[in-house]
């Protein structure tokens, strides 16, 4: 079914020129993306100015009032290779000038925005817990002075003298086929098939404007580096005031000092002397979220051991759910001993005289060993 692009901008049939312009200025001051940025009105002003586009270009308006929809597949227009997707036509048209199928036509001049892309640096506090930061954009904004139309005043554009409105001009060559015409855009209108001969004087004509703006962007938590954070209309606005695109931001997350990230988990290196190893001890660390939390180590503990604590690590993106802390116990053995340490050790030693370095068969090898490392890492090969 076509649409109603008359009841789109609250018009009737025969509306002027001047009457279909009076309402959509009317309709994008009151729907534009930088005046209202809910979603509907978003969606709202994309309906206008297509239907305004539609309507101002005097072909497709002859197709909207024949009861056809220019805009769908088959452009309504019938002729020669309607059925094909429009392929065939354009084939045709280009060797033999259309023969008989309707044109290209002008592109018009409202066309949506392109998206903008900024980025951020971010702690790994801040992805944690989620965080409003406030950034500086620079885009191009709709022109206050001509609400997009790109006139000054009430003039209006005009039809293009050199492709006479129609957005494109032909030229002829001969090749072993005979005559061959080619089209291309109008240089003089740039394809929009009108010229605006009294411009605005803020934006030259072109219904938009470059400008700098601040702007608060809600950071949730969880977020990682890399993730991009989509802000809608918030981009370039178009040609002509056109609907604008969105904004991105993307995420750089900062190296921290103590821990690493992977993924919802949290990863941080304890060094621990030998003594406490093997007598066990307490140790306070500062978790990103919780604050200071104490891991036990456990009396005996080997080199390489990994401690856990359970949920607090980071929170997953949408589901509040939160990651581990993994504790790496680095057991470090002293290199300089006085007098009165080595003998307290050689006390000891003779106490344990069970204790005797001895080499090992890989099959008694504790899992995550060294030996047990590398000798993953050559099978894998």
């Amino acid at each position: 079914m076509a649409r109603d692009y008359y009841a789109t901008l609250g018009v009737d049939k025969n509306a002027t020129d001047q009457e279909l312009k009076r309402a959509y200025r009317k309709l994008a001051r009151e729907l534009h993306p930088d005046v209202n940025p809910d979603e509907a009105a978003q969606a709202r002003f994309r309906d206008i100015s297509t239907a305004y586009e539609v309507l101002s270009d005097p072909e497709k308006r002859r197709i909207v009032d024949l009861g056809g929809d220019p805009l769908s597949s088959g452009g309504g227009g019938g002729g020669f290779g309607a059925g094909f997707g429009g392929g065939l036509g354009d084939v045709f048209e280009a060797f033999f000038g259309g023969g008989g199928g309707a044109g290209r036509g002008p592109r018009g001049r409202v066309q949506p925005g392109a998206d903008a892309l900024l980025r951020t640096k971010l702690t790994l506090a801040e992805c944690a817990t989620g965080v409003s930061k406030h950034v500086t954009v620079e885009t191009a904004i709709l022109c206050d002075a001509c609400t997009g139309s790109g006139t000054n005043g009430d003039s209006k554009p005009v039809r293009c003298e050199t492709c006479g409105g129609a957005g494109e001009v032909q030229s002829v060559q001969r090749s072993f086929l005979g005559q061959v015409m080619t089209s291309r855009p109008c240089p003089t209108c740039r394809g929009a098939g009108e010229t605006i001969p009294d411009p605005c004087r803020k934006c030259d004509g072109d219904g938009r404007v470059r400008s700098r703006r601040d702007i608060t962007v809600k950071v949730p938590a969880g977020v990682a580096g890399g993730m991009r954070i989509r802000l809608a209309a918030q981009g370039e606005v178009g040609p002509g005031g056109g609907p604008a695109g969105d904004l991105y931001v993307e995420v750089i997350e900062q190296p921290h000092e103590v821990f690493v990230r992977d993924g919802e988990d949290l990863h941080c290196t304890i060094r621990v002397p030998m003594i406490d190893a093997a007598l066990g001890t307490a140790v306070t660390i500062d978790t990103i979220i919780d604050g200071p939390k104490e891991i036990t180590i456990e009396p005996g503990t080997q080199p390489g051991a990994v401690t856990v604590l359970r949920g607090h690590g980071m929170p997953k993106l949408r589901t509040g759910t939160r990651g581990d802390v993994h504790a790496h116990l680095e057991v470090v053995v002293p290199s300089k001993l006085d007098h009165k340490e080595t003998k307290l050790l050689r006390d000891l030693k003779d106490l344990r005289d069970r204790d005797v370095a001895e080499v090992v068969s890989t099959q008694s090898q504790h899992s995550g060993g060294l030996f047990s490392r590398l000798r993953e890492a050559f099978s894998g090969r």
